[in-house]
Order: structure tokens, then sequence, then C-alpha cells
């Protein structure tokens, strides 16, 4: 199997090096990168049918040391279990779909072979991240998603936002990256080790060990070490207060956005987290920590996606409000919950961004919604499948994302710890907010009034079948893969030996689960089924029923809807305070520092002192013979004087 682990990852990568540097023309471009990733899928498929249905060995091995420091090793090497296996699944069968529609969106863009190289090198970086079996090679995956975000983000280098977009978000990652950092520092420095399975195998050594990071105070070695990884995955995973580099990702074109908000980088941190599920449980401090960051983050950035005209922000916003339902359940202890809502929601986020990214062409890529409506008529595959998605992401009853975001709500319901009861409420008005805003959005593209101009109505058509195709083949799994496999994931022994949950916080008992069928009537009873029916009815009757009614609202909170439009001062704050005061000090030191001490008195003082010196000096030079000859008679002197005396 090491050949078959070793081609699942470089065949992306191959396929990222052609069609980057050898100067290929556009269809070998596509077509090998096309051809790496569907390669990576077919085999992620074939270890994922071998290692859960044929009974197959978990593969833990080390490929490569590259350098040996005292007892630590530096190594190459990939860990293989039923987590990896899901996230290798999902993260090439969405990458792939995402290769095939790029072919009609990036159709005319000049920078077509470059587009498929990065998307194909990120393909690589995400499974080098979830496929690693210590903490060196997570690091390094973690850092190359970050740094092919980048460059993906400021795709459209010539415009002025995507280059403050993508400098935004490598600055924030590096924020949480650096907590990151020092929280595998930390293991280092205290399990000697940075290999998984020696590190989870001294946990127990460990669980009441203290520091004291400031003199006098101890603190748990868990709670730090856990808090300082949960950083990192604030930055990667986009929870607040870092969260703020994720809406401007837009900048980037749509197949990027497909990939970065579904199944690549954004679920980077979420992953992370479940696989350290050892260490975490065992820090209630930590855990409490991570449940209020994403109930902050599920509850609040979902009211930001109300107030967005532009399509893919509002998709942008949803997935932050998601992020935060997924971290609710880590920080629940319902590490299982929380993987099986990042793959359904891989595939129903993949779907509506792809899906706006088909209105965007159709519509000349105008993405403003207050000129769009009534595309149905126009775009009947793309309407179908939106609406599949949007259904999906609001929960409704027998779709993929009913069944993860129910577990998750379910999960923290019934948590026992500080913040759970705030999170709880927190996530279940979620549930209306987000079926609100999901329907906002699809009223006002897909329904209502044609608002865009003559030219744009009388060219609208269903784009080519390389795009629409992708659309069929993500909507599939969005309706289906909730319920295929919610007993395994969550009531089965899938995540048995690659998940680790104490059995107190254990909420999914098998006894309790009657089928799929079950898991339905028993959720119709249930709050977050009648909040989403009731946010559906609230956007049908703001914006089908009562469409002049948004607007009256909007003018009555109009204090309301400028602290949602400014996203509650985040970016101006941090352009004030971080940006601004980086200016600043950069300005004092170049002026006080620079100009002052270094040019005034370093450079220009040492001149100046030559300067004077010399003039001095000159005047003992007079020319007469006699002033030479005393000269001399005085230095004589002066030796024979110190001659003496010494």
């Amino acid at each position: 199997m090491q050949n078959i682990y070793l081609t699942i990852v470089f065949a992306p990568l191959v396929g990222a090096v052609i069609a980057g540097l050898f100067g290929v023309g556009r269809r070998v471009a596509h077509t090998v990168t096309i051809a790496g990733v569907g390669i990576s899928f077919a085999l992620s498929a074939y270890a994922f049918y071998k290692l859960v249905f044929a009974g197959g060995e978990v593969f833990n091995e080390t490929l490569y040391t590259w350098a040996v420091a005292g007892n630590v090793k530096l190594e190459v090497g990939f860990l293989v279990d039923s987590l990896t296996a899901l996230m290798m699944v999902v993260v090439t069968f969405v990458s792939w779909m995402v290769h095939f529609y790029t072919i009609g969106y990036m159709r005319d863009d000049p920078g077509y072979q470059r587009f498929f190289s990065y998307i194909s090198l990120f393909t690589f970086s995400m499974l080098m991240l979830v496929m690693s079996n210590n903490f060196l090679q997570l690091f390094f995956g973690w850092e190359a998603v970050g740094l092919v975000s980048y460059l993906l983000i400021g795709f459209w280098f010539t415009r002025e936002t995507a280059i403050y977009a993508n400098l935004k978000a490598f600055l924030v990652n590096r924020v949480g990256d650096f907590g990151f950092l020092l929280g595998i520092a930390a293991i280092l420095m205290f399990f000697d080790s940075l290999n998984y399975t020696e590190v989870f195998a001294q946990v127990d050594v460990h669980k009441d060990t203290t520091m004291q990071i400031i003199s006098g105070y101890d603190w748990s070695v868990m709670t730090v070490i856990c808090i300082l990884l949960f950083i990192g995955a604030m930055g990667k995973s986009a929870q607040v207060p870092l969260h703020v580099w994720l809406p401007d990702s837009m900048e980037g074109p749509t197949p990027i956005s497909a990939l970065i908000h579904a199944a690549t980088m954004v679920t980077a941190g979420i992953f992370m987290v479940a696989r350290m599920s050892p260490l975490f449980e065992l820090s209630e401090v930590a855990l409490s920590f991570v449940l209020v960051i994403g109930a902050i983050t599920a509850l609040f950035m979902g009211f930001l996606g109300l107030v967005q005209n532009d399509i893919k922000r509002v998709v942008a916003y949803s997935t932050l409000s998601q992020l935060g339902y997924m971290t609710v359940a880590l920080g629940a202890s319902a590490y299982a919950a929380g993987i099986f809502h990042l793959m359904t929601h891989a595939f129903f986020k993949a779907l509506l961004f792809l899906g706006a990214g088909s209105v965007i062409i159709a519509m000349h890529h105008e993405q403003d919604m207050r000129k769009m409506g009534g595309l149905w008529k126009y775009m009947p595959i793309t309407y179908i499948t939106a609406l599949i998605g949007s259904l999906a992401l609001i929960g409704f009853p027998g779709f993929a994302g009913f069944f993860s975001k129910d577990a998750i709500i379910e999960a923290v319901h019934h948590a026992d710890r500080a913040g759970a009861t705030f999170a709880y409420y927190a996530v279940l008005f979620g549930v209306f907010i987000t079926a609100l805003y999901s329907f906002r959005m699809f009223f006002l593209v897909f329904h209502g009034k044609e608002r865009m101009d003559e030219h744009t109505r009388s060219h609208l058509h269903e784009p080519s079948a390389v795009v629409t195709w992708p659309l069929i083949m993500l909507a599939i799994p969005s309706v289906f893969i909730g319920g295929l496999t919610i007993e395994a994931l969550l009531y089965g022994e899938y995540f048995q030996n690659a998940i680790f949950v104490t059995p107190e916080h254990n909420f999914f008992n098998p006894a309790d689960y009657h089928g799929v069928w079950g898991f339905v009537v028993h959720a119709l009873g249930q709050p977050p089924v009648w909040l989403a029916g009731a946010g559906f009815g609230t956007a049908y009757y703001l914006y089908m029923s009562n469409t002049e009614l948004p607007g009256r609202i909007k003018d009555k909170l109009e204090w309301l809807h400028g602290i949602l439009v400014d996203k509650y001062g985040f970016d101006r704050f941090n352009e004030w305070f971080f940006a601004g005061g980086s200016r600043g000090i950069g300005s004092f030191l170049w002026q006080q520092g620079d100009a002052k001490i270094i040019d005034g008195g370093l450079v220009n003082g040492s001149a100046k002192t030559v300067n004077w010196f010399s003039g001095v000096i000159r005047h003992m030079q007079t020319g007469l013979l006699y002033h030479y000859a005393f000269s001399m008679i005085l230095g004589l002197a002066l030796l024979l004087g110190i001659f003496v005396l010494w």
C-alpha cells in the first residue's frame, strides 16, 4: 500500500509541476492536472475500501528520515486510518470536480495554465497535511496550503482588492500559525518526540504536569498545548477573531473559493483538532475555550450573511458559520460529529459555490444579487442544484446537512462543561439565521422580478456541460451522503481507532440510534427543524410576498444594519490598530531611528567628527621648521616623563 499512498500524494504534484513549469498549452495543462487528481481520487477510494470494507490494516510508517537531533527524529511518514481515509476521499473528489469546473469557468483567462497548476498544488498540500503521521509533516502541509491560498486569492494580481485580500489572508494566518508553532514546540519539549503515536502514548504521563508561563502561576501543560494548537486552527479554520481573511478570499476566482471553503484549508483546523483528540480530552479548559469560540463564530458570522449583496460573500459567511458548528462539536467532545459535518458540508458548500459561479458566468461576471432575479427560467440545472445545496445547508430533513447539523446540536445540548449552555442556544438560533440568509439569496437570485439589464437578460443561458456536470455530481452526495453514513460515523465504530473520547464525553450511544427514519422522526419534534422552517418562511415572506418590507426594516434598524455592514468593526479595528500601528512604528523608526540616529548620528555624525578633528589638526601644520622641532622636543619630554614615572 505504500506505493499507492505515495501515488495519491504525488500525482497532483506531478500535474502541478507539468502545468506550471513546462510551458505546456491549455489542453495539456488541464489534462495532466485533472488526470493527477483523478488518479488520487480513484486510489483514495480504493484505500478507503480496503481499510473500511475489506478489513485492511492501518498504515503508519516512516518513509524518509530527514534529520536526527538527539532523540528527536525529523521524518516524513504517512498515517492512514479511518479518519485520514475519509478526508482523502473528500479532498480528492471535491478537488476533482473543481478541476473539471475550472475548464469552463477560466476558459478565457490568460492565466489558465497557472491556475490549474496552483489548484493541483493545493490538493497535494492538503493531502500531505491529512496523511501526516508527525507534527513536522503536519506543519509542512499546514504552511503549504497557506502559501498556495495566498497565490490563489491574489490570482488576479492586477486588482488592488485581490492583492489586499491575499496579503490579509497571509498575515492573519501567520498569527494563528505562530500559536500553532508554539504548541508543536511545547509538545517537543515535554514529549521529546514529534511522532503522533509516540506523543499520544505519553499523554497519561503528562496529564497532571504543570508549567509556569508567569512566575508563581501554574498552568496545565495539556491546556497550554491544546490552546496553542487551537490558535493555529482559529487561523486556518477562520474562527473569531481570526476570521477576517475568509470573506475577502472571495477576490480569488470562484473555483478556488469552492476549494478553500469546502475541502481544503479551512477544514485543516477541524481535522487537526480531531486528530489531536487524545490531547484535548485531557483539558476541560481547552475544550470550553474551543466550544465558546465556535459558538460565537457560528451565530455572529451568520448574522453578517443577512446583509451581504454579493452572492459569493453570502456563501462565504455561511462557511464561517458552519465552521463554527464544526468547532462547537469539537468543543463538546463530539469529534465524530464535527468530522461528519465537515464531510457533508464539503459537498453542499462546493455545490453552492460552483452554483454561484455558474450564475456569475451567466450574468457576465456580475455578483450583485440586487441585479439578478428570475434566473430559474434560464438556468434550470443550476436552479435545481442550488436548491439542493440550500436545503442541505439549512438542514432540511433527509438531506446531508440535516443529519450532521442535528447531531452537533444534540451533542452540545448534552455537553456538561463551561460554555455549553451558551453554545447550545447559539447553534440553535443559528439554524434560523442559516435558513433566512440561505433562502434570501436563493429567492433574490432565482425568483422574483428580473432586475438585470436587457443585454444581460437576452444572453442568459445555462453554462456548458463542463460547468453543470460537476454541479450534478456534487448534488448527489449533498442529498444522500448523510443518511448513508450516519450510523457508521456516529453510532458505529468507524472512528474507534482514530478519535479518542473519554466514556463520560461520548454522547452517541448505539442503543439510542433506531435507523435513519427513526433519526428523522425524532428530529421532527425538536427545535432545529422548526427553526429552519421558520427561517425559510421568513425569507419567503420578506423576499417573495412582501418585497418592500426588508427596505423598511433596514430604515427602522439603520443602527443595527450599520453594525452588520461594518462587520462588527473587526476590519476597521485591525486596519487602525494593527496595520496603522505597524505603519506608525515604521514611520517612527524611519524618522527617529534611520534619519536621526543612523544617518544623522552614526553616518553624518562620524563625518562631522572627522571634519572637526581634521580642522583642529590642520592648524598644527604651519610649514615652519622650528614649530616642528619644538613639537618633537615636547614629545620626547613627554615620553621620558612617562618612562620615569612608570
